[in-house]
């Protein structure tokens, strides 16, 4: 269980949070992959998913990659090692207390879940110590998120133009001027790894 006065420095990164879109099924599995069992933080995903129908992104991902992951159910505990994904139609939030919530309240830029209150809740209950990435996708969810994780001091990595099947979502990020590192895929996991592995660098 990760929390505020949990092991290790108080400026160590303590969980990533995620979000994708269109396109974002191939970069998730692609981000996630190099990443080994005992990947010392947790991860939140959004994905944006159909909500009338059952979500199979939990299974396919835990299939494609050596983490635990699976969808998040309320009260969730943050675990290093262990990626818990939104389900379908339902916001995911970071608890300061390390567990999350799911909430159905009002859609945001039109998507439930929406990524900028994944990321806002996590930088409001982790500040400098959260990683957030934004992945390929249509639309500018997470945009306002990625400005909360910056202004409390976090850390944001954006999928670059060149590997994005769709620019609409990193791009959107980048025009904040609030992004750390504009990454080809193949190089985002990696770069998790490495940041996780020697806590915040900034």
């Amino acid at each position: 269980m990760v929390t505020e006065t949990g092991p290790g420095a108080v400026d160590d990164f303590a969980l990533v949070v995620m979000a994708a879109s269109a396109g974002g099924l191939a970069a998730l599995i692609k981000v996630l992959s190099p990443l080994p069992p005992d990947f010392p933080l947790p991860i939140l995903i959004v994905q944006h998913l159909d909500p009338r129908h059952r979500s199979l992104l939990g299974e396919i991902l835990a299939r494609k990659t050596q983490l635990k992951v699976r969808l998040a159910a309320e009260g969730d505990l943050l675990e290093a090692g262990t990626a818990l994904v939104a389900p379908p139609d339902r916001h995911l939030l970071v608890n300061p207390g390390g567990t999350v919530s799911l909430s159905r309240a009002e859609l945001v830029h039109f998507v439930r879940p929406s990524a900028d209150l994944l990321f806002e809740s996590a930088a409001g209950s982790y500040g400098v110590r959260v990683i957030a990435v934004v992945l390929s996708g249509s639309g500018s969810d997470g945009s306002s998120g990625v400005r909360a994780v910056k202004d409390s001091g976090g850390t944001v990595i954006v999928q670059d133009k060149a590997t994005s099947e769709f620019f609409g979502m990193p791009e959107a990020a980048v025009k904040t001027g609030k992004v750390d590192f504009v990454l080809p895929l193949d190089d985002i996991g990696p770069a998790l790894l490495a940041l996780a592995e020697s806590g915040r660098t900034s």
